[in-house]
């Protein structure tokens, strides 16, 4: 990853707001993201972000930080997001829950009981 940022941070108060977003962000948890342009992202959470040292064009180091979203439908590409351009993060639900197993031998000790 390169150590340039468009934008670095030092303020205690941005700091906060990051760790903030990023907690937000666990790993594999699916997510609409809005920015700060009003544009929005969807897709799943690679791994969960951490803030990093960088430095912005004028060679100042800050804090900063990306995260990675494999976009939703699959396929769509991937979605390389600074923290600093997050506005809000809203959770979405898994489209897909746990299904009754069809195995037949030998039965999943995991599968519902059926009585």
């Amino acid at each position: 990853m390169s150590r340039i940022a468009g934008r670095v941070y030092t303020a205690a108060a941005d700091i906060a707001r990051f760790e903030a977003i990023a907690l937000q962000l666990p790993q594999d948890a699916r997510v609409a993201i809005t920015l700060d342009d009003g544009s929005q992202v969807q897709g799943i959470v690679t791994a969960m972000p951490t803030l990093q040292m960088f430095f912005d064009p004028q060679d100042n180091e800050g804090l900063n930080g990306v995260v990675r979203i494999e976009g939703v439908p699959a396929g769509s590409g991937d979605h390389y997001l600074w923290l600093d351009r997050i506005q809000s993060v809203t959770p979405l639900p898994n489209p897909s829950p746990p299904e009754a197993s069809s195995r037949i031998h030998p039965p999943d000790p995991n599968a519902p009981v059926q009585e």
